[in-house]
């Protein structure tokens, strides 16, 4: 599978150049006016590490400058607002992962944005999946006796999510539809501060995202019960997915992706695509993804928009199952 995805990111490089010029004609990049990149949480999670890692390699790509800049609130819905109104001039990216396109328009009737019509993906950066970790405090190795303790103890065990709506809240949910449990949701507003809690063990359950969950399962601070994919994880051989323990239907995996405002000219989107899988191929970006537990993924402008659209339809399934409203 990465074989191809190199393939892949190759042909895109090797239109790079071709790309560039086309940009460049239609007034992209503007001289000396920086790309901010709006990470819709704050600083420290898996999203905003990697948008820093990519910014200044884009910056010599484009010859301009690149700012990460972290716009937390409403379930990420804040920041992807704010590149939603940007002109569809390629100065405004947004680097977020599933929550804002997939998830919360199934939740909310509120949002200020159509996922498809304001926003025009560029590429899906990586695969993340994410794992369920508990506190070292849980008397559970894994799914199976995290569900019998569950059970024995109901409303005793609670989790934290990075946001509502977000993939860390809705597989949670799900957990406790399909397992037939009662634990208690906790909301943060991002990953760092639910991990600082879960820490000083003022939650006991997390679906994390592997590129912070895989250093702290090596650190001894928590352990990895299941992973929400449909496939174990190279960087947490050991640890099963949920069907593999019995409990169904979490295994959606995943994606962190650039998108523009809608509306981006498509020569602006191809070179950005272009630069983009350049820089994912380069050896110490992909040795920082993996390391972090997740896969590479690349590929073309395309490909990301039939995603988003498959996983907006599949999420939307789920949470109608659910029955769940943020409003």
């Amino acid at each position: 599978m990465r074989t191809v995805r190199l393939a892949v990111i190759a042909l895109c490089s090797a239109a790079a150049l071709a790309a560039s010029a086309a940009a460049s004609a239609q007034g992209f990049p503007q001289p000396g006016r920086a790309v901010r990149i709006i990470v819709p949480f704050p600083p420290g999670g898996q999203t905003d590490i990697h948008a820093r890692l990519v910014a200044p390699r884009l910056a010599d790509a484009l010859g301009v400058p690149v700012v990460v800049e972290n716009k937390p609130g409403a379930s990420t819905a804040l920041g992807a607002t704010e590149v939603a109104r940007a002109a569809a001039d390629g100065h405004t990216l947004l680097y977020a992962n599933p929550t804002a396109h997939t998830q919360l328009p199934h939740l909310t009737g509120k949002l200020a944005y159509d996922p498809f019509r304001d926003f025009t993906p560029i590429v899906s950066f990586v695969r993340a999946a994410t794992v369920l970790v508990a506190t070292p405090a849980v008397p559970a190795a894994n799914v199976r006796e995290l569900v019998a303790h569950a059970k024995a103890n109901p409303g005793k065990l609670n989790y934290a999510s990075v946001s509502p709506g977000s993939s860390s809240h809705l597989n949670a949910e799900m957990l406790k539809m399909q397992a037939g449990i009662d634990i208690l949701h906790v909301p943060y507003k991002g990953s760092a501060d639910a991990i600082r809690d879960l820490f000083g063990g003022q939650v006991q359950l997390m679906f994390d995202g592997l590129a912070t969950a895989v250093a702290n399962v090596r650190a001894g601070r928590v352990k990895a019960l299941g992973v929400a994919d449909t496939r174990r994880n190279p960087a947490l051989p050991d640890v099963p997915t949920f069907t593999e323990q019995g409990v169904a239907g979490i295994d959606i995996f995943g994606w962190i992706g650039f998108f523009g405002p809608g509306g981006l000219p498509r020569e602006t989107t191809a070179r950005l695509n272009a630069d983009l899988n350049r820089i994912l191929a380069l050896p110490e970006i992909r040795d920082a993804v993996l390391k972090g537990g997740n896969d590479p993924d690349g590929g073309s402008a395309e490909d990301f928009a039939r995603t988003v659209r498959d996983q907006h339809e599949r999420w939307g399934r789920v949470i109608r199952s659910l029955g769940l409203k943020l409003d």
